[in-house]
């Protein structure tokens, strides 16, 4: 494809060969560029070929979406982490399983925390009420992040509930993305600041010419801690699209509310993303309380484009080599790794009850028909998949065995493995496992079981399926 291209540069006249030399130049120094980064093969080729094929298009589109890491905020996040550090919690006994264990804290900086009365949240409407009757109990501080909060009916319900807690003299700090938030302005929140109020955007969309643009690296984590005794995340954005008091047509979705010594790691992780997204350091000891002590064993897993541990995907594929009688992920997005695929179809190939729960349409037709083109590799090592037929599937999460339930805001796709900031939690508790489960059959009433001997799908969808596929490692 190249040689033609080349051929018909060089066959204009008087500028032809200029342009073909400039042109080689050009692939040279980007390929070198793009070799440096030290990807995939796959991803690798794809972003060759593309920039090749679209010489000053793919240049912006890498210049602005291509794969990164972030070395110069890495290091005001580890400063902030080596701050912090001394008060995060300390293992207060053995974890469950020492070698997920040492590889999430290898990974993380993390210790092995605990948790107490873990509560699995159902949907907007029953996350919505259990958040809003926490925040309404806040004495000292309230701390939020989260992807997407929508200026609409629950995005005011929740700045509301906000502003009325400051007014009382409780610190409230809002961290947001600027991509997921783009319909927000800050004039929404005019009163909350001026009741004492923060709010504070991660990698705010401004042209900086001198800096590499950080549009495609988002935080996608969705936290809430309460006092420093009460944290939440999973999947739940605040908007009137993940509540069906709302919309008819609202997102399946799952949260998870907890106490116990894992909320100083979750709010560990929130901190070090305020002191990155400000510059502003918190040093108020009342964000530490002492935490109560026993609880079920488990591990919090920031994730990021800081970090080339990759952790969250370290630790998902890792929980799934340790599995010995089921694997059951539920995730809306679905475009494995090599090594995520591999450990589902090995796990599988092993005799491990492995299932896959997606959305038969997700708000992404690209990654929909990516993640279709694995099914015919899954179904035959034996993992069973399953099409949720009802609304947008949005939860995110995995349960593994009879006691271990992971959760949090991290698909199973190349963008939370590798470039968005992604935050889960995974719990070794049985009666967690046993709302999973349940939460899981719930779904399956709902859903259709794709089978390896059912007709074939239209050729041309399977082609589209096919080319999705060659470009998922760039999703």
């Amino acid at each position: 494809m190249l040689e033609p291209f080349w051929l018909w540069l060089a066959a204009i006249p008087g500028v032809g060969v200029p342009l073909a030399v400039g042109w080689t130049i050009y692939i040279v120094v980007i390929g070198l560029w793009i070799i440096w980064e030290k990807r995939e093969p796959e991803a690798t080729l794809g972003w060759l070929l593309a920039l090749a094929a679209l010489p000053v298009v793919g240049f912006l589109i890498y210049h602005l979406f291509g794969p990164r890491r972030i070395k110069r905020q890495r290091l005001k996040r580890l400063r902030a982490r080596a701050a912090l550090v001394a008060r995060a919690p300390d293992d207060e006994g053995d974890p469950y399983h020492q070698q997920i264990a040492n590889l999430a804290q290898r990974t993380t900086g993390l210790p092995p925390v605990h948790m107490l009365d873990p509560v699995l949240l159902h949907n907007g409407e029953g996350t919505y009420d259990a958040m809003l009757e926490a925040i309404a109990g806040a004495r000292h501080h309230i701390h939020m992040a989260s992807y997407i909060f929508d200026p609409d009916h629950s995005g005011t319900m929740f700045r509301d509930a906000l502003l009325a807690r400051a007014r009382e003299g409780v610190k409230v700090r809002l961290l947001l993305d600027s991509v997921g938030c783009a319909r927000l302005r800050m004039r929404f929140f005019t009163d909350l600041l001026a009741a004492g109020g923060e709010v504070a955007w991660f990698h705010p969309m401004r042209f900086r010419p001198l800096r590499r643009p950080t549009l495609n690296q988002r935080s996608h984590r969705k936290i809430l801690i309460v006092d420093g005794e009460t944290g939440f995340t999973g999947g739940v954005n605040i908007s009137d699209t993940q509540d069906r008091r709302r919309r008819e047509d609202a997102h399946c979705d799952l949260h998870l509310r907890f106490t116990g010594s894992a909320v100083q790691a979750l709010q560990l992780a929130f901190v070090e993303d305020w002191v990155y997204a400000t510059g502003t350091a918190l040093r108020d000891a009342a964000l530490w309380p002492r935490p109560a002590c026993g609880g079920a064993p488990a591990l919090v897993i920031p994730s990021g484009p800081d970090s080339h541990w990759e952790a969250f995907h370290r630790v998902s594929v890792e929980a799934i080599h340790d599995a010995t009688e089921r694997v059951w992920l539920v995730t809306p997005y679905f475009v494995p790794s090599e090594a995520a695929r591999m450990a589902l179809t090995n796990a599988a190939l092993c005799g491990v009850d492995v299932r896959v729960m997606l959305p038969k349409r997700s708000d992404s037709a690209l990654v929909s028909a990516a993640a279709r083109s694995y099914y015919n590799e899954l179904l035959v090592a034996g993992v069973r998949i399953f099409e949720y037929q009802h609304n947008m599937l949005h939860a995110k999460a995995m349960l593994v065995d009879q006691h271990h339930v992971l959760i949090g805001s991290a698909n199973f796709d190349y963008r939370s493995f590798r470039v968005n900031f992604e935050l889960s939690v995974l719990v070794d508790d049985a009666g967690l496992a046993s709302d999973m489960e349940a939460a899981w059959h719930d779904y399956t009433t709902r859903a259709v079981e794709i089978l390896v001997d059912d007709p074939p799908a239209p050729r041309l969808r399977r082609m589209g399926d096919a080319m999705a596929r060659l470009v998922s490692p760039l999703l």
